[in-house]
């Protein structure tokens, strides 16, 4: 396992991606740990995470610029608190196969009001009964779940005041 340091980020492949973002890869180190982000400067539309060993989502200082954050193939059983107040542009996030098991892990994520994508595919918690209607309800922005689109009528089935406003945010 390696440590996340301010020389491995330094040290890791930064480019532009296809749709024009900054990208930091720091895909496949086995990082345990999301720490000494702050050396990234903010410098980064993307943050590529995928095929490490981190098990919570946290550890991050404030990262205006970031609105991708891709967590495929971690060990990921924990999100972390206020990941609003550090990442407050946060629009996509993909978990996909990682280890959340309760829908309860998700709640944390009710508080990201920017977030419009939303993976977690491959994760226990995607077999429990009403799982999308769950995520809808708590996310209701959310436009895309394990990358199939969010329908409107499923978002104004979604128990809950968000759903209803954003619902009728949509109709008009």
């Amino acid at each position: 396992m390696v440590k996340l340091s301010a020389e491995l980020i330094e040290q890791a492949a930064q480019y532009t991606n296809p749709v024009r973002d900054r990208e930091l890869d720091l895909r496949g180190y086995k990082i345990p740990v999301l720490e000494n982000l702050g050396a990234t400067l903010d410098q980064f539309d993307t943050i590529d995470f995928s095929d490490n060993e981190v098990r919570k989502l946290d550890g991050f200082p404030l990262l205006k610029r970031l609105k991708t954050l891709l967590m495929n193939n971690n060990r990921i059983c924990r999100i972390g608190e206020n990941l609003e107040q550090s990442l407050p542009g946060l629009t996509e996030l993909v978990l996909t196969n990682n280890n959340i098991q309760e829908l309860g892990d998700l709640d944390p994520l009710a508080s990201v009001k920017t977030l419009t994508l939303l993976s977690l595919l491959r994760n226990p918690v995607t077999n429990k009964k009403h799982y999308r209607l769950y995520v809808i309800n708590k996310i209701p922005q959310i436009r895309v779940l394990d990358f199939q689109k969010v329908k409107l009528k499923v978002i104004c089935s979604a128990d809950s005041d968000s759903a209803h406003s954003t619902c009728n945010n949509w109709i008009g």
